[in-house]
């Protein structure tokens, strides 16, 4: 008997008392965990395919231990440009023992996860109506008048940068020019 089964993502045929490595779990070493998303069984030559999967057939493990898999060497590399780019990754695996394959009469873990998508909806659902309140109570509020001291200020700094201007200008105007200094000094010389 065997049976495909998606686990952690990817999709693996098992059979009872082999070792699968998967992506990494969430389980401690020795946990025992199902999995009830099978898509296929086959019972000494009686296929059973799911669409997708199969109600109540369930695939349970037990997870032997957790390790790094293989490094595996990434290298990239133009030829006649000078390019080159290397790159090492090791994947973080989980080594699973295939316990038993029940065919029928297994109970769904959605079950048991549909109370908590409810409280999830009810957490969203609950957001909403704080933030309408919150988006309420602002509409109520009186406004501030804000606007009318801001425009204000600017003026006054206009009019306190102007008179700086102006006393550059006439420093400017008082000091004589380089060019007119020579030609002084020359008048004076004949």
């Amino acid at each position: 008997m065997y049976a495909i089964v998606e686990i952690a993502g990817h999709q693996y045929k098992v059979q009872k008392d082999q070792q699968v490595y998967v992506n990494r779990l969430q389980a401690k070493e020795g946990d025992k965990v199902s999995f009830d998303n099978v898509l296929l069984l086959d019972d000494n030559g009686n296929v059973t395919v799911g669409a997708p999967a199969i109600d109540g057939a369930q695939v349970s493990a037990k997870v032997e231990k957790h390790l790094k898999g293989d490094k595996v060497i990434v290298f990239r590399k133009k030829r006649r440009k000078g390019y080159r780019k290397k790159n090492g990754f090791r994947a973080y695996l989980t080594e699973l023992t295939i316990d038993s394959i029940v065919a029928k009469g297994a109970k769904k873990a959605e079950k048991a996860a549909a109370p908590k998508s409810e409280k999830k909806a009810e957490a969203k659902s609950e957001k909403k109506e704080t933030t309408a309140k919150k988006t309420e109570a602002k509409k109520a509020a009186p406004k501030k008048e804000t606007a009318k001291k801001a425009p204000a200020k600017k003026a006054e700094t206009k009019k306190a940068a102007a008179p700086k201007a102006e006393k550059k200008e006439t420093a400017k105007k008082a000091a004589p020019k380089k060019s007119e200094k020579k030609s002084d000094d020359k008048k004076e010389d004949k």
